[in-house]
């Protein structure tokens, strides 16, 4: 199973200060999956790294108080539906006299980039570290590097592989976030609520092929609200206003026990995935928050296998994983059967209404 032998690991000196992790996947999942490695190699350098990311990963949020983490450096490549401020043969240089006023010692690549590894050795960094598939070995000067072959597995695998092979120590692969009191008491807040039971449901998606749509949901929460849980609260970007506008209309007088959490800072959400009963909803990057947070995580799969990276997650996936119609043949059914048969029941516990 593993592609590195142990006659491939070193036994690497410690980076150079100061340490930058460069992540430059954009989503808030993808950010998730790699909290394990950051802060692993946080501990290796003795040091909270600075984590390179692009915005869409929300890694500002995510990280804010991590204190595995000294701050977040953006990086503007190929953003969806805009040139970003380092695309391009100017964008390029630009990234390399960013790199170069950082005054990175070592920069440790959880990426396969070749634009970002040339940015790197062009910026004068010492110490470059990474995958080195292809033409990016070129620009890294230390390894180990991985097998051509680990470029086909899952980014959160591929990770995990080169930690395995640097010798870095890593406690564990499974992700976790850990919400203080403060963050779960101003979401109790802001829902206007300071002790019912709910349910978290995510009506968001970073694709529509991956949304199961709001009749599917508005069926759910009102099979939810039936079974007795007194409040739902309906998580999602702040684009999703429409979504939870139709959802709520379909509940009739039942809306009144809805809450909507949409476009909320990242800390925020978290305070509210706390002090869920549990989460359900489509495969996004607060699905994968909530299932590090530690609460059960019924994940809606349609389109695209699911990752077993966490054990909170309850993959929920359609007869035959379709590339188009996989969510339109997900039914209320099979979704309520798997929770019912998870929980033993779909009602709250006894006494918690």
């Amino acid at each position: 199973m593993n592609a590195i032998t142990a006659t491939q690991r070193i036994a690497a000196p410690l980076p150079l200060l100061p340490v930058a992790v460069i992540q430059p996947l954009p989503g808030i999942g993808d950010m998730v999956w790699h909290l394990p490695h950051i802060r692993a190699i946080a501990a290796y350098a003795g040091v909270p790294v600075t984590v390179v990311a692009k915005p869409r990963s929300l890694a500002d949020q995510l990280l804010a108080d991590d204190p595995a983490v000294a701050g977040i450096f953006w990086i503007d490549l190929n953003p969806k539906g805009r040139r970003g401020a380092h695309d391009g043969i100017r964008g390029f240089f630009r990234l390399v006299r960013k790199l170069r006023a950082h005054r990175f010692g070592s920069v440790i690549m959880l990426h396969h980039s070749e634009t970002i590894a040339a940015a790197a050795l062009l910026a004068g960094i010492a110490d470059r570290r990474g995958y080195g598939f292809g033409m990016q070995r070129l620009f890294l000067n230390r390894g180990p590097f991985l097998p051509r072959a680990v470029a086909r597995l899952h980014q959160h695998t591929r990770a995990t592989r080169y930690l395995q092979a640097a010798g870095i120590p890593l406690p564990s692969e499974e992700p976790s976030i850990s919400v203080p009191a403060v963050a779960r008491i101003e979401a109790r807040a802001r829902l206007r609520d300071s002790d019912t039971p709910f349910v978290a449901v995510g009506i968001a998606s970073s694709e529509v092929i991956k949304q199961w749509g709001p009749q599917r949901f508005a069926a759910l929460v009102a099979t939810l609200l039936d079974h007795g849980w007194p409040m739902v609260v309906l998580l999602g970007g702040p684009d999703e206003g429409r979504s939870a506008a139709d959802i709520t209309a379909a509940l009739g007088t039942r809306a009144g026990r809805v809450r909507l959490a949409l476009g909320w800072h990242l800390r925020d959400v978290q305070g509210v995935l706390a002090e869920a009963a549990f989460y359900v909803g489509n495969d996004t990057g607060v699905m994968n928050i909530a299932a590090a947070i530690g609460i059960r995580t019924y994940a809606l799969f349609g389109t695209t296998p699911p990752f077993h990276h966490a054990s909170q997650i309850v993959a929920i996936c359609s007869p035959a994983t379709g590339v188009r119609d996989g969510m339109d043949r997900l039914t209320l059914d099979a979704v309520v059967d798997v929770i019912r048969a998870d929980r033993g029941s779909l009602s709250p516990p006894v006494g918690a209404a």
